[in-house]
């Protein structure tokens, strides 16, 4: 039937056209109304020049030159400056030590905005989470890292290192160069199973690529692609997408990991507790803690909230830590004079034992200096951002209001030519203590700083030194001058064509 001579199908089309032309006039209503506020709250911090549809996303072109250009802006722009990625969206990057001071001091969550885009793979873990419930889970899970706690895994990680440096073997032997990164996560995820999961994985020993370490890389990758390309910020397109497919398989192989070990780890206190034998064991481990961690109102964690804290902890406590060691392996390989005081230091230390234990790691002073100055030059995070639930007033009385997002650019201040002299070149001395003393304490930031710090700094830093002093102990590590790193921040800092360097054995007396 026509109604005054038209179809009742044509009206319909003209209809659903005229809904999305309305959805989209709406959306760029709303878009130019964020821009335009945006706009006001950066109108005090000048900057570099942004596309107003792109804003500075293809600035970022992953290809090894990111972190150059950041630094390049921060020579123009002294303590901040604003960086847009999309019509809308305007992030302070921050990169002063007294900017830094303001708001790292403070307990403003991490910023919504991107930290939503992990909320799939980690949950709202301590990453993530905000108010009560972050201060709640910060606060049952501190026991956790309790040096008493932390002391046992100084043999657990002791032995994971030297089942990577028996692996090293072949390429000590043949003088060619390989590729540190991916010896190094497997070392690192051997070494948190057994450490906070009580589990041998056999990770490094099995052949073929491990699923897990595999999808953490993809799950890194596509968090950072999905935060640079302003249509996947809508979670409709990003599920439709080939991405948002990769991601939903790699979060899924992810999460039947966790859930592996948090069943394993159940069966086990279960047996143990039938057989009154919990009393007897060693140490407790982080898993064990997240089970039986209880508030004041006798209330444990969910298993949706062990699951998550789980899935942080796997990914921060393994995949950080061995961008931290691979870059700490190349520095040392880079600068030999310094990798052979560390080595000196090292045997001294051990004298004579085969490995290191709990009351060595403070016998090596000079390879933590070496340490500290290798995480100055590359942060295993190399930004974080916070999003502000007031008004922040810096030093220099520049204000920006609620809801601004600011970017803490950790490789930026540790960078900045203001703080610290000379800041390119590998100079371990920056970190005597008289030197530390008269630096803002903001200045050196690899693991944050504040209420919202790395709740498991002390546990990475043990990681390190004891795969440093055995490294050492056992090889030389020579650079290869046909494989420069090129760094690419992609949630870790990682590089884009691998870090490589050669190895040959210490011959001992």
């Amino acid at each position: 039937m026509l109604l005054y001579g038209i179809s009742p199908f044509v009206l319909s089309v003209n209809h659903v056209f005229a809904l999305i032309f309305l959805a989209c006039l709406l959306t760029v209503v709303k878009l130019l109304i964020v821009r335009r506020k945006g706009v006001k709250t950066m109108e005090r911090f000048p900057g570099p020049p942004a596309h107003w549809l792109f804003g500075h996303v293809k600035e970022f072109r992953q290809d090894g030159h990111d972190l150059e250009k950041i630094v390049k802006w921060m020579e123009l722009y002294q303590f901040a400056f604003p960086l847009w990625f999309g019509p809308s969206l305007a992030v302070l990057n921050i990169h002063h030590p007294s900017y830094v001071k303001t708001i790292l001091t403070t307990t403003e969550p991490k910023d919504d905005y991107a930290y939503k885009f992990f909320i799939p793979w980690l949950g709202d873990g301590l990453l993530v989470s905000t108010g009560q419930k972050w201060f709640r889970h910060r606060r049952l899970l501190t026991p956790g890292f309790h040096y008493d706690v932390l002391k046992p895994y100084v043999k657990l990680i002791s032995d994971s290192t030297k089942v990577m440096l028996d692996k090293w073997e072949v390429h000590s032997r043949s003088e060619e160069s390989f590729e540190l990164f991916k010896h190094v996560s497997l070392m690192t995820l051997d070494s948190i199973m057994k450490c906070a999961f009580s589990c041998n994985s056999n990770c490094q020993t099995d052949s073929g690529t491990n699923p897990y370490i595999q999808a953490v890389f993809d799950l890194c990758h596509l968090v950072n692609l999905r935060f640079r390309v302003f249509p996947y910020h809508s979670k409709a397109i990003f599920h439709l997408s080939p991405h948002g497919y990769r991601f939903r398989k790699a979060a899924s192989i992810a999460h039947n990991h966790t859930a592996e070990v948090i069943r394993k780890r159940k069966e086990v206190l279960k047996m143990e507790e039938e057989q009154g034998i919990v009393k007897n064991r060693r140490y407790l481990d982080f898993l064990d803690i997240l089970l039986s961690a209880r508030d004041e109102h006798q209330q444990g964690l969910s298993d949706e909230d062990i699951r998550a804290e789980v899935d942080t902890f796997m990914f921060e406590g393994h995949d950080t830590t061995a961008s931290g060691i691979s870059w700490i392996f190349y520095n040392l390989a880079c600068n030999p004079e310094h990798q052979e005081k560390c080595r000196q230091e090292i045997q001294q230390a051990l004298d004579g034992k085969a490995t290191l234990e709990w009351e060595d790691l403070n016998k090596i002073p000079y390879t933590t200096m070496c340490i500290k100055e290798s995480l100055r030059l590359h942060p295993p995070v190399p930004g974080i951002s916070r999003k502000l639930t007031k008004p922040l007033t810096f030093f220099d009385g520049r204000t920006v209001p609620e809801g601004c997002t600011i970017g803490v650019s950790i490789y930026g201040i540790h960078m900045n030519s203001t703080v610290w002299e000379n800041p390119y070149k590998f100079d371990p001395l920056r970190f005597l203590p008289e030197n530390v003393a008269n630096r803002s304490p903001h200045a050196f930031v690899p693991f944050s700083a504040g209420p919202r710090n790395c709740i498991g700094q002390n546990f990475a830093m043990n990681e390190m030194k004891v795969a440093v002093a055995l490294t050492l102990k056992r090889y030389y590590l020579i650079k290869d001058p046909d494989h420069t790193p090129k760094m690419i921040p992609q949630v870790v800092l990682r590089s884009l064509n691998g870090i490589h360097i050669k190895i040959k054995p210490v011959e001992n007396d």
